[in-house]
């Protein structure tokens, strides 16, 4: 593994990526990340059209110089891929993270560019494979990471593949205080990619009732389903998500399985998926379908972007003696 860090690599203060959340991640967010140095990253898919997605690249370089990336889902699923890639191409945004498919196309194209690649992977194999096609680095989602997670925990994932790879690794799940992601830092990583605590923000676009289910629950309250997109992501264990269930019923399971039809039934499970998780998120509802990480057990209030830093990064007791 490369002793590189992320400070390095992106020319930033600390180690830390403010991971992209879907529906979650702003403008607003990214521009108060980049402000107290850290970057930001923030999902393609939050903007419904590429003329929304250029004008919000052009509003975070109108902001600061510092580096920011977007994030990418890489499968059929997402049908705006090839748009996304060439708009953020043009617009010279910092580097991608790519999730959820093969990022040969983006690594191809962004080689080209100047632009950096960082692939989501879950497991060894995954990581060789992206460290071959030429990626800068891999973010090792663990078990603990929100959305759709890994199935390792960190400190088993995150060895394994520092002693597999020759590229820098950054860590994804688990981080949402001072002492996490300095046991994190004290593995060998290049940085930390963290969410999960930043929806919680004043800065965060979604509801106040989404934001307060982050403070009121915990790591326990957190449960997969497979109904938002075919593939598993953590929500919280709402009322509403203990009612319909979480996993896909069974004509959805038994048409995933055919070849045929599983391109266009993930799509279609992927666009009901996101439709749900857009009402919940900024609107009042008892459809309460919300993703979050085990994390939550560390968020014991909505405070800026800002604060949420420097607690990251500062220990308790020096940001109460200053």
């Amino acid at each position: 593994m490369s002793k590189l860090l992320l400070t390095n690599i992106l020319d930033i203060q600390h180690p830390i990526i403010m991971a992209p959340m879907f529906l979650v991640s702003n403008t607003a967010m990214v521009k108060a990340a980049l402000d107290h140095g850290i970057t930001g990253c923030f999902p393609a898919l939050n903007y419904r059209t590429i003329d929304e997605l250029r004008a919000a690249i052009k509003e975070i370089k109108a902001h600061s110089d510092k580096p920011f990336g977007v994030n990418l889902i890489v499968n059929k699923s997402n049908i705006y891929y090839k748009k996304q890639l060439k708009a953020c191409v043009e617009e010279h945004v910092d580097y991608f993270i790519t999730s959820l498919g093969s990022p040969k196309e983006v690594i191809e194209v962004s080689r080209k560019h100047g632009i950096k690649v960082f692939c989501d992977v879950i497991n060894v194999a995954m990581a060789q494979k992206v460290e071959a096609m030429g990626c800068d680095a891999i973010i090792a989602v663990n078990s603990e990471a929100g959305g759709h997670s890994g199935n390792i925990p960190g400190h088993e994932l995150i060895p394994l593949l520092s002693k597999s790879v020759d590229i820098p690794v950054i860590s994804a799940g688990g981080v949402a205080t001072y002492e996490q992601y300095n046991e994190r830092m004290n593995m060998g990583v290049a940085g930390c990619s963290i969410g999960t605590i930043f929806i919680a923000s004043e800065e965060a676009p979604v509801s106040n009732d989404y934001k307060q289910a982050c403070v009121d629950y915990g790591a326990k309250d957190i449960i997969h389903t497979t109904k938002l997109s075919g593939t598993p992501c953590t929500v919280i264990k709402t009322p509403y998500v203990e009612e319909v269930g979480t996993k896909q019923n069974f004509l959805e399971r038994i048409t995933n399985k055919n070849k045929k039809l599983k391109k266009y039934i993930k799509m279609l499970i992927s666009k009901r998926g996101i439709d749900s998780l857009r009402k919940a998120a900024f609107s009042t509802t008892y459809k309460t379908v919300w993703c979050a990480g085990p994390t939550i057990e560390d968020v014991h209030s909505i405070r800026p972007v800002g604060q949420i830093v420097n607690e990251l990064v500062h220990p308790q007791k020096e940001l109460v003696d200053n």
